[in-house]
């Protein structure tokens, strides 16, 4: 265990899984990370709660039957794309379900990329000292034929979980070691909960000016109207499973989506270069999810089509980095 006066990380394991906890005492704080399972954020408790829904005793229950939970990292594409190819640079690309390493949906296009709980991970880093606790991982993408086949651009992934001021800080670098502009159309998928109100008690905040309208598959058509829901909206009134764009920034730049119940909130704190949020909230399900995205969903070939203009993009030789922010209050 590495300890301060006020922060500290402790590595463990639970069989074989290396788990990471970040804490801080004084909040009542604690984070715990497994990077051999997705480098996923299982929990992060407060006063003993979890604000993360996560319906499983451990990481190694996780690994045997894994679902989407906590908070889930999306790459090197988030979402769906509309069949199994995708534009990038003028250039076509096929995706190989032979391979094994898709994740399809239920109107079989692939979603959510190729990392979702990859064993691929390496702890480098973990650390506290009087400002925070903090664990880094990487991935070198660039090492694994089976994910190079499927998306073929040389990078390495880089991940600091950061617990700071009441606030756990997600930062991603992606480092592009190609030749080729490499498109950046990353996100994650958190699961929230609360614990002091029902589902239908709780209200939503969508920081954002455009609603955008999908196809029967999910998929943007281009189209896009004024957000439509209340602000706040009461879960009670509907499910959410929709996209959003045109965040609305504060004056730091950075946009706050929230889930309010009684007196507990959770706030999810949106860098500038996550311009996307997909709010998924199904009925019957005690959870709610404020996705940050780089990039709308089938960003790839939108972009190329014409109608998504705004594909990030980082060049040979460079690094595209950006945070998240997740901060409770009321627990």
């Amino acid at each position: 265990m590495e300890k301060t006066d006020r922060f500290s990380v402790q590595r463990e394991r639970a069989g074989d899984i290396e788990i990471v906890r970040l804490a801080d005492p004084a909040r009542g704080m604690e984070v715990c990370l497994a990077p051999s399972v997705g480098n996923m954020a299982y929990a992060f408790t407060v006063n003993g709660k979890n604000l993360l829904w996560f319906p499983y005793s451990g990481p190694d229950v996780l690994r045997a039957q894994p679902i989407f939970c906590g908070v889930p990292f999306l790459a090197p594409w988030a979402n769906r794309i509309d069949g199994n190819a995708y534009w990038i640079n003028g250039r076509q690309f096929l995706l190989n379900p032979a391979l094994g390493n898709l994740r399809i949906d239920s109107h079989q296009k692939p979603i959510h990329g190729l990392l979702n709980f990859s064993a691929a991970w390496q702890l480098v880093a973990a650390g506290a000292d009087g400002q925070s606790a903090y664990c880094t991982s990487r991935l070198e993408f660039w090492r694994h034929p089976e994910m190079m086949a499927q998306f073929p651009f040389a990078h390495s992934i880089t991940m600091t979980h950061r617990l700071a001021n009441g606030t756990l800080t997600i930062e991603t670098g992606i480092e592009n070691h190609g030749t080729s502009p490499m498109p950046i159309a990353i996100g994650y998928h958190p699961y929230f909960q609360l614990h002091d109100a029902p589902r239908d008690d709780w209200t939503v905040h969508l920081a954002a000016r455009d609603h955008l309208l999908l196809d029967q598959y999910l998929i943007p058509t281009g189209a896009r109207d004024p957000v439509p829901f209340a602000d706040p909206h009461p879960l009670r009134l509907s499910q959410l499973d929709d996209v959003f764009s045109g965040l609305i920034r504060d004056p730091d730049g950075r946009a706050r989506f929230w889930v309010q119940g009684k007196n507990e909130r959770i706030t999810v704190t949106y860098g500038s270069k996550y311009g996307v949020a997909v709010v998924y909230a199904p009925e019957g399900k005690d959870f709610i999810c404020f996705e940050p995205m780089s990039a709308v969903t089938n960003a790839f070939n939108l972009a190329h089509a014409g109608t998504w203009p705004d594909l990030q993009t980082v060049a040979p030789g460079a690094e595209w980095r950006e945070t998240f922010g997740i901060t409770p209050s009321g627990f």
